[in-house]
């Protein structure tokens, strides 16, 4: 019998890992429709730091958290750091096709102005997932870890609802967040609390707003 009465038992959502490995799944999928006249290295480059990406997440916990590997959450910070690094560079290779005057070809630009935003918006929605409290394995209930300071202020978390009082988000909140973060270019119903994650909406942010405003501007002008 569980130790919880019925309506506090915790959700298993947010131990889920194959939500975050099937995000960047879909990404990797994506890069084969790269188009080649905004890829100045090899066209391998971004799928691969994707993989890479995957890798970790999949050896920590295939589907469910179930064991903590704090060096391998770090290796997946720091491939998604690269991650969004060569995403920026993509995009800058997009503006300089843009202004070269030769971008005339409507669909290339909507091809690579796609492209360029879901991958910002699944590589910010994993690394919030990632950091947010020490982690998804730390925000665990069933895991005795420390919790650190919140990171991002969900209205659940101050809900006085009944059924909402263990609620803990899973990754799908975080891939809300980092949608809402792309399309408003501003939080919407959750508020970052913390500077380093003020600092990655403003990035991811930036890099939405390159995106739309300017590329996709130009892709309907052509079109």
């Amino acid at each position: 019998m569980s130790k919880f009465p019925p309506r506090l038992v915790p959700s298993t959502r947010h131990t889920r890992r194959w939500p975050a490995s099937l995000a960047v799944l879909a990404v990797l999928v994506l890069q084969l429709a790269i188009p080649p006249e905004i890829i100045a290295g090899p066209p391998w480059l971004l799928p691969a730091c994707g993989a890479a990406l995957l890798i970790p997440l999949v050896w920590m916990n295939p589907f469910h958290l179930r064991r903590d590997e704090p060096w391998l959450r770090w290796v997946a910070l720091a491939l998604l750091a690269v991650l969004v690094l060569v995403n920026a560079l993509y995009l800058g290779l997009l503006v300089a096709y843009l202004s070269s005057g030769h971008a005339n070809d409507g669909l290339v630009l909507v091809r690579g102005a796609l492209l360029i935003w879901v991958t910002n918006v699944v590589a910010f929605a994993v690394w919030y997932w990632e950091i947010d409290r020490g982690g998804p394995f730390a925000r665990a209930p069933e895991h005795p870890h420390e919790v650190d300071k919140p990171d991002l202020l969900f209205p659940q978390m101050t809900a006085k609802i009944p059924g909402w009082d263990k609620w803990l988000p899973g990754f799908t909140d975080y891939l809300y967040v980092a949608f809402t973060t792309a399309t408003a270019f501003s939080p919407t119903d959750t508020m970052p609390l913390s500077a380093r994650l003020k600092a990655l909406m403003t990035i991811e942010s930036a890099v939405s707003l390159l995106t739309l405003a300017i590329v996709a501007a130009r892709a309907v002008n052509v079109l």
